[in-house]
C-alpha cells in the first residue's frame, strides 16, 4: 500500500463519522465514503503532500454529498430516516443512556439545515479549527462562524427543550 493509501486508511473512521452527519443513514454514509475515497484516489495528483489529508477528504466528501443531494432532487426522492449509531465499550444502564443522549443529538442534528450540520460537524465534531472548515466548505470565515453559531444555538434549544 502507498503512503497516499495507507493515509486515507487512517482518515477513514473520521470520513464515516462525518458522512454520517451529512446523509444520516448508515448505508447512504457508508456509500458516501466510498464515493469520497474512489473520488480521492482517482484525484490523488490534486493532493498536495504537506497539506492536511483529512481537510482534502473533507471537501471531496462536501462536495460528493451535495452532487448526491442533487440528484436525489431530480430524482424526487426523499432521505432515508435516520438510523441510530451503536455505543461501544459501555454496558448496562450507562450504555443504555449513553445511546439515549447520542440519539437526542444525533435527531438534532439531523434537523439542521446542510450548511449549519456540515458546520457543527467539521468544527465540533471532527476538530477542524474555523480557518479549516472555512476552507473545506469554500467560505469566508465570517460565514463558517455565523452557520456555526446559528447550528449551535438551534442544538441547544433543541436538546435543552427535549431536556424540559
Amino acid at each position: 500500500m502507498h503512503g497516499l493509501q495507507r493515509q486515507i486508511v487512517e482518515v477513514l473512521p473520521r470520513l464515516r463519522r462525518l458522512a454520517r452527519v451529512l446523509a444520516r443513514d448508515a448505508a447512504d454514509a457508508d456509500d458516501l465514503v466510498q464515493a469520497t475515497v474512489e473520488r480521492a484516489l482517482v484525484h490523488q495528483g490534486q493532493w498536495r503532500p504537506g497539506t492536511r489529508l483529512d481537510s482534502w477528504m473533507f471537501r471531496i466528501m462536501k462536495n460528493a454529498w451535495i452532487d448526491e443531494s442533487r440528484a436525489r432532487n431530480r430524482r424526487g426522492r426523499v432521505f432515508a430516516p435516520e438510523a441510530q449509531g451503536d455505543v461501544i465499550g459501555l454496558d448496562g444502564a450507562a450504555a443504555m443512556q449513553a445511546r439515549l443522549q447520542a440519539g437526542e443529538v444525533a435527531r438534532a442534528m439531523a434537523r439542521l439545515p446542510d450548511e449549519q450540520r456540515l458546520a457543527v460537524a467539521l468544527v465540533l465534531v471532527e476538530g477542524l479549527s474555523y480557518k479549516e472548515a472555512a476552507e473545506v466548505l469554500e467560505v469566508p470565515a465570517g460565514t463558517l462562524t455565523s452557520r456555526l453559531v446559528r447550528g449551535r444555538m438551534a442544538l441547544l434549544a433543541e436538546l435543552e427543550g427535549d431536556a424540559a
